[in-house]
C-alpha cells in the first residue's frame, strides 16, 4: 500500500493532491510544483500554531516564491468569525496581494476553513494550499474543499466550495497536540470507519495503543486510510447533493450540543456524542443488534472520547437541531447506520427519537447522586 499520496478527481478530472510526509522537508519542493516561483505566499495561521511552525514553513518557502508572510489570528472557534475574515481581507489588501498570488492554511479546521472562505471570496477567486496540523483537520475537514465561518453562533452557516491546489500533511505535527485536541481529531476518524469501511474499524480496534501512543508509522498509515475513505465519498458527490451528506454522522445532535455547551466542549468530542446517539436510534430502529450499539458506544472510550454529557437541556438540543443548516424541506436529516461499515440518509427521524436518543447520552445532577 502506498501511504504517500492520493489524487482527488473533480468531474472525472485530477484536482489537487494530498501528500503524506513526516515533516515540512518537502512543502517548498510541493508548491513549486505549482508555479509558486513568482507568486506571493501568505500563510494564514493562528497564534499557537504560528509559534510551533510559523517560521519554520516560512523558511522553507525561502526561494520558492516572489514573497511570502506571515498572517496570524488569535487561536480557537470563537474568532471563526467573518470579522477575522474581515482582518485577513485587509491585510492581503495591505500587502498587494492578487488573484495570481497564493494562501497557505497552516492549522487546524478553523484556520482551513477560514482561508478556504477568503480564497473563495478575495477578489472572487484566490488558489490556497491546506497545511492541516491537528487530526480533525487532517482526517477531515482539509480535504473536499468545504470552507466557511461560523455565523451568531451556528457552525459554518455562511461558506463556499472551493477546492484546494494541494493538501500537505506532516503528520509529526500531531505529536504536538494537547491530548484532548489530539482525541477529538479521533472522532472523525472513527466516523469514516462506522460509515463506510468496517474493516478500517477493526484496525483501529488491533492499533489501539500505537494510536494512543502516536506512533508515527501508525499515524501516517490511520490517516491515509481515513482520507481514503473521505475520498471516495466527496468524489462521488462533491457539492453535498446525497452521498457526501453521509460524513455527517453524529454532526446533528452533535452540532446541537456544541452549541447549547456554548462551545466548551471540543468539535470531535460532540461528534462522538452525536454518533452514540445517532447509533442508538439505529439500534431502537432494529437496524444494530443491542451488542453492536454498545461495542461502538464504547469504543469511543479507549480513546478519551466523551459518550455521556452533562449541563444541557434535551429539550433545548432537539430545539438546535431544528435550526441545523443540514435541515431540507423542514425536515431534519439524519445518517444512521445499518451495521458497521454501511450508513444511509434519513429524514423520518421524530423529534421524540431524537429526544430520546438524547436523554440517553445525558448525563445528570440526579444520575451523579444515585
Amino acid at each position: 500500500m502506498d501511504i504517500n499520496k492520493l489524487q482527488i478527481t473533480y468531474e472525472k478530472k485530477p484536482c489537487y493532491e494530498i501528500v503524506f510526509e513526516q515533516s515540512f522537508e518537502r512543502i517548498g519542493e510541493e508548491l513549486l510544483a505549482l508555479g509558486t516561483k513568482e507568486k506571493r505566499l501568505c500563510i494564514v495561521t493562528d497564534e499557537t500554531v504560528c509559534a510551533l511552525y510559523g517560521k519554520e514553513v516560512l523558511h522553507k518557502l525561502e526561494g520558492r516564491c516572489k514573497k511570502a508572510v506571515l498572517y496570524s489570528f488569535p487561536a480557537g472557534e470563537s474568532h471563526k468569525t467573518l470579522d477575522t475574515i474581515k482582518d485577513i481581507y485587509r491585510f492581503l489588501i495591505a500587502e498587494g496581494f492578487d488573484r495570481k498570488d497564493m494562501l497557505l492554511a497552516l492549522g487546524g479546521g478553523v484556520t482551513g476553513d477560514m482561508t478556504g472562505f477568503v480564497a473563495a471570496t478575495y477578489l472572487r477567486g484566490i488558489d490556497y494550499v491546506q497545511i492541516p496540523t491537528t487530526l480533525l483537520a487532517q482526517a477531515d475537514s482539509s480535504i473536499g474543499g468545504k470552507t466557511g465561518v461560523d455565523f451568531d453562533g451556528y457552525k459554518n452557516m455562511v461558506g463556499a466550495f472551493k477546492m484546494p491546489r494541494l493538501v500537505y500533511m506532516n503528520v509529526s505535527t500531531l505529536k504536538t497536540l494537547e491530548p484532548r485536541q489530539y482525541y477529538s481529531g479521533f472522532a472523525e476518524i472513527m466516523k469514516h470507519g462506522l460509515i463506510k469501511d468496517e474493516a478500517f474499524y477493526l484496525w483501529l480496534l488491533e492499533n489501539m495503543y500505537e494510536i494512543c501512543d502516536r506512533e508515527t508509522v501508525v499515524l501516517q498509515e490511520m490517516v491515509y486510510r481515513s482520507c481514503l475513505v473521505k475520498k471516495k465519498v466527496v468524489e462521488k458527490d462533491p457539492k453535498e447533493t446525497g452521498e457526501r451528506a453521509l460524513l455527517n454522522f453524529g454532526h446533528t445532535i452533535g452540532h446541537a450540543i456544541e452549541k447549547a455547551k456554548n462551545f466548551t466542549l471540543f468539535h470531535g468530542e460532540c461528534v462522538a456524542l452525536g454518533a452514540v446517539a445517532a447509533s442508538y436510534i439505529s439500534y431502537k430502529r432494529g437496524m444494530l443488534k443491542m451488542e453492536e450499539y454498545y461495542e461502538i458506544r464504547d469504543m469511543f472510550v479507549p480513546f478519551n472520547l466523551p459518550i455521556s454529557v452533562d449541563g444541557i437541556d434535551p429539550e433545548e438540543i432537539v430545539r438546535l437541531c431544528r435550526s441545523d443548516k443540514k435541515m431540507a424541506a423542514g425536515k431534519i436529516n439524519f445518517v444512521l447506520l445499518t451495521k458497521i461499515g454501511k450508513a444511509f440518509l434519513d429524514n423520518t427521524v421524530t423529534e421524540a427519537e431524537i429526544l430520546d436518543a438524547v436523554n440517553e447520552i445525558y448525563f445528570s445532577e440526579e444520575d451523579a447522586h444515585e
